[in-house]
């Protein structure tokens, strides 16, 4: 049995005083919980200040975000030996919004989402660097709606596997997590039918197979996100295929990330 993730990807949200009140909380909330793995993943401000608040804790921290290299003339890039000092032992890595494929962008221009440059090159070199730091992978997966509507969805999907897990070990694979998020369910309140969820989310395990064997697929998790709310968590969680959630807007209280904690179980 592959044990559900629940992951918060509060991403630009909570100042560092904001992040340790809201983990206190959580905390005090989840320490019977052995059955659900949970993570959340702060700004990089306050990952260190979360570490040290949920030490000795049953909840994980991740960064969500890392860079390929260890150290350099990188300005702004976070190297993982940074993140592990931090207090990581998580980190996401090829978020839509990271590929600069926004589900809503807002007033965004073309020129300013080009900023967003992540691509399956960058996210294969980091997902090699994390694995190197000891770091476990959430590699993020997911066609915008215009590649839906193409019936393009399993193509998209399915190049991105094959390219961001390209030249890691059975071993390696096995261990990391795969997220399914499509992009027109990302902060704009559609979220994908459960139905049809499970069934990406079992073509990701398949092209999994493909790349290494069976029993890799099935011991690697693959969550679901894109509007993950209390109220569509159970049935979601639910489907066979899915191994948790990547969790946006409802990870930012504690009530809702309980709930949706608790529906996975």
């Amino acid at each position: 049995m592959r044990t559900p993730l629940i992951a918060g990807n509060w991403k630009m949200h909570k100042t560092i005083g904001e992040a340790a009140d809201f983990v206190d909380n959580l905390r005090a909330e989840v320490p019977g919980i052995k059955d659900v793995e949970i993570i959340v993943c702060p700004p990089y401000t306050a990952i260190h200040e979360v570490a040290r608040g949920l030490m000795g804790s049953n909840i994980g921290v991740g960064a969500q975000d890392v860079f390929w290299k260890e150290q350099g003339a990188y300005t702004s890039q976070v190297s993982p030996r940074m993140l592990v000092d931090a207090g990581c032992t998580y980190t996401i890595i090829g978020h839509s919004e990271t590929r600069g494929r926004f589900g809503k962008t807002e007033d965004m221009s073309a020129a300013q989402l080009a900023y967003f440059s992540e691509n399956d090159d960058t996210v294969n070199a980091k997902l090699h660097a994390a694995l190197s730091a000891g770091l476990t992978p959430i590699v993020c997966v997911g066609e915008t709606i215009d590649e839906r509507k193409a019936g393009k969805t399993d193509e998209i999907i399915r190049v991105q596997v094959e390219k961001g897990l390209a030249n890691i070990t059975n071993d390696q694979a096995s261990k990391m997590v795969i997220a399914y998020e499509p992009v027109w369910a990302i902060g704009t309140g559609e979220v994908c039918d459960a139905s049809e969820a499970n069934r990406v989310c079992g073509m990701i395990r398949s092209v999994v197979a493909s790349m290494f064997d069976s029993t890799t697929a099935e011991k690697l998790r693959v969550q679901y996100g894109g509007s993950v709310k209390p109220d569509n968590a159970k049935e979601l969680l639910a489907q066979p295929e899915i191994d948790g959630a990547l969790v946006g807007g409802a990870s930012l209280k504690v009530a809702d990330f309980l709930a949706i904690i608790k529906a996975a179980r």
